[in-house]
C-alpha cells in the first residue's frame, strides 16, 4: 500500500470541489424539465395554444366582423397579441408550479434537494423551463394565427415584444414556483390557477381597452401587473398601449427582483421542503 494520497482526491475534506456555478448540474436540470413537458407536447404546447386560439375565433366572429375597431386598429388585431402573452404567462405558471410539487407527492423531492446545487441553480433550472416552455406555446400560437384570416401579426418592435414576453414568462415562473412550494396537494396549485391566475390575465385587458372603463376600474386595473404585460406586449406588435412602456418595463423588472428573492429566501429556508 503506498502511502501517497489517491489521485482522485482533488480538495481536503470539507471544501467544495465545484467553487463557482455548476454548469453540468445546471444544464442537467434544465434539460430534465424541458424534456419533462416536451414528452407530452401535445398536452403542454399544442393544446393551450388551440385553445388560445379558440378565444381568437370566438371573440372575432362575435364582435370583428362588423369592422369594430379598439384604439384605432381592427378588433382581431387588437385581441391577437394579448392572446399571445396570455398564453405564454399561464403556461409558465403552470410548467413551474408543477415541478416541486410532484416531487412532494410523490416523495422524490430529494432528487432536487440532493443534487449539488446552488439555490440560484435550481431556481434558474425550473424557471428557465418555464420561460421555455412559454415561449414555444408563444410561438405555436403566433404560427397559427399567421395563417388566420383578417389577423395581422407582424411585429413592430421584436425589442418589446421579447421583454414583455421575458418579464411575464420570468415572473410567472417565479410565482409558479411559489406556489409550488406552498402546496401539498394539486388541488391547492389548482386553487392558486382559477382564483388568482386566470382572474388576473383575463382582467388585464386582453380583451378590452381600460379607456373604456370607469376611472375605479383603470385605477384598479393599473393595480394589476399582469396588465403591464399584455399592454407592453401589444405595443411590440401594434405600436400602442394603454399605458407607459417604459414605466411597465421597469416595473415588470422590479416585481421579478422581488418574487426571485422571495423564491430564493423559500429555497434556501427549506420552507415546507425539508423536516
Amino acid at each position: 500500500m503506498s502511502d501517497q494520497p489517491s489521485d482522485w482526491v482533488r480538495t481536503d475534506p470539507g471544501v467544495p470541489v465545484i467553487k463557482s456555478v455548476n454548469w453540468g448540474g445546471l444544464k442537467t436540470l434544465y434539460v430534465k424539465e424541458v424534456r419533462r413537458f416536451f414528452k407530452v407536447q401535445l398536452q403542454t404546447i399544442w393544446a393551450p395554444a388551440i385553445t388560445t386560439l379558440l378565444f381568437l375565433v370566438i371573440f372575432t366572429v362575435a364582435l370583428g366582423r362588423s369592422g369594430r375597431e379598439v384604439m384605432g386598429v381592427p378588433f382581431a388585431d387588437f385581441l391577437a397579441p394579448g392572446l399571445i402573452v396570455m398564453g405564454m404567462i399561464q403556461n409558465a405558471f403552470a410548467n413551474s408550479s408543477f415541478s416541486l410539487l410532484v416531487g412532494k407527492i410523490q416523495g422524490n423531492i430529494v432528487d432536487y434537494l440532493m443534487p449539488p446545487l446552488s439555490t440560484g441553480e435550481l431556481i434558474a433550472g425550473l424557471v428557465g423551463a418555464a420561460v421555455t416552455r412559454a415561449f414555444l406555446v408563444g410561438l405555436a400560437v403566433w404560427l397559427i394565427m399567421l395563417f388566420y384570416p383578417g389577423v395581422h401579426v407582424a411585429p413592430s418592435y421584436l425589442g418589446a415584444v421579447f421583454w414583455f414576453g421575458l418579464m411575464g414568462s420570468v415572473m410567472l415562473g417565479f410565482f409558479g414556483l411559489i406556489t409550488s412550494i406552498w402546496a401539498e396537494k394539486f388541488d391547492h396549485a389548482a386553487a392558486v390557477t382559477n382564483f388568482v391566475v386566470a382572474p388576473l390575465s383575463l382582467l388585464s385587458g386582453t380583451f378590452y381597452s381600460i379607456e373604456s372603463l370607469a376611472p375605479t376600474f383603470q385605477a384598479v386595473s393599473h393595480a394589476n401587473p399582469f396588465f403591464y404585460i399584455i399592454s407592453g406586449f401589444r405595443y411590440g406588435f401594434l405600436g400602442i398601449a394603454d399605458s407607459p412602456v417604459t414605466f411597465g418595463a421597469f416595473l415588470l423588472l422590479g416585481v421579478n427582483i422581488g418574487l426571485g428573492a422571495l423564491c430564493y429566501a423559500l429555497l434556501r429556508k427549506g420552507w415546507k421542503l425539508k423536516s
